[in-house]
C-alpha cells in the first residue's frame, strides 16, 4: 500500500513538472510585445540600425519645422543606408547626412532655427544638427547622450542661438549607450567617425 502511494506521489510529481515545463517553454515561444504602442497624435520613428532599433518620438507642436523637415527625409528614403557618422563619447551621436563611403548626401532645404521652443538638449533627447549658420540645418540630427546645456538656446545671436530639440528616445536606449561607446577615428578630413561602419539600415514612421 505504501509502496503504490510511493508511486502515485511520484507520478503526480512528474506531471506537475512536465505541467510547468510546458508553460515555460510556452512563455519563451510567445512573441515579445512591443515596447512602444503607436497612439492616434503620437509621432514615432523606428531607426533600424546595424546595432539594434531606436525609437523616436517627435515633438511636433514643439518644433514643427524640424518634425516636417525630419519626416520628409524619413518617408523618401534618405536616410535609409546612411551611417552614424560623429560619434563622441560623453557628447553626442551624429547621422542622417552621409553614406558608407562617407559621401555627403544632396539633403532638402535648410529650414529656420526652433532652439527657442523651450526643449532642452538633454539626455536621449534629439536635435537638429547644423553648421555655424544658426539656420542652416536641414537632414542631419543628432542624439544627446548627456545633458548638454551648452547647445541650447539663450538669445537670438550667432553664438546663442543653439540647437533645436524636437524629439527623444523612448526606445533603444541601451542601442544608444553601445554607439556611443564604439571606437572612433580619422577618416579623411573627418574626425569622430566609427571604425566599423553603424549603418541606418531603414526609418520608418511608425505612427503620426
Amino acid at each position: 500500500m505504501q509502496r503504490l502511494f510511493r508511486l502515485g506521489l511520484r507520478a503526480g510529481l512528474l506531471a506537475a513538472l512536465m505541467v510547468l515545463s510546458l508553460s515555460v517553454l510556452a512563455q519563451a515561444a510567445a512573441p515579445a510585445p512591443a515596447a512602444v504602442t503607436p497612439a492616434p497624435g503620437k509621432i514615432l520613428v523606428k531607426l533600424e540600425t546595424s546595432m539594434g532599433d531606436i525609437v523616436l518620438e517627435l515633438y511636433k507642436d514643439k518644433a514643427p519645422l524640424s518634425v516636417a523637415s525630419f519626416l520628409t527625409h524619413a518617408k523618401s528614403g534618405f536616410y535609409d543606408n546612411t551611417i552614424f557618422h560623429r560619434v563622441i563619447n560623453s557628447f553626442m551621436i551624429q547621422g542622417g547626412g552621409f553614406d558608407m563611403t562617407m559621401r555627403e548626401k544632396p539633403a532638402g532645404p535648410a529650414i529656420r532655427n526652433e532652439a527657442d521652443n523651450g526643449l532642452k538638449n538633454s539626455l536621449y533627447t534629439v536635435a537638429m544638427a547644423r553648421t555655424s549658420d544658426p539656420h542652416s540645418a536641414s537632414a542631419q540630427f543628432y542624439i544627446n547622450v548627456k545633458d548638454n546645456r551648452s547647445l541650447d538656446y539663450y538669445s537670438k545671436t550667432d553664438a546663442g542661438w543653439g540647437y533645436a530639440v524636437f524629439g527623444k528616445v523612448v526606445d533603444g536606449k541601451r542601442v544608444v549607450d553601445e554607439i556611443k561607446g564604439v571606437p572612433t577615428g580619422k577618416r579623411g578630413m573627418f574626425d569622430d567617425v566609427p571604425l566599423k561602419p553603424i549603418l541606418v539600415k531603414k526609418v520608418t514612421v511608425l505612427s503620426e
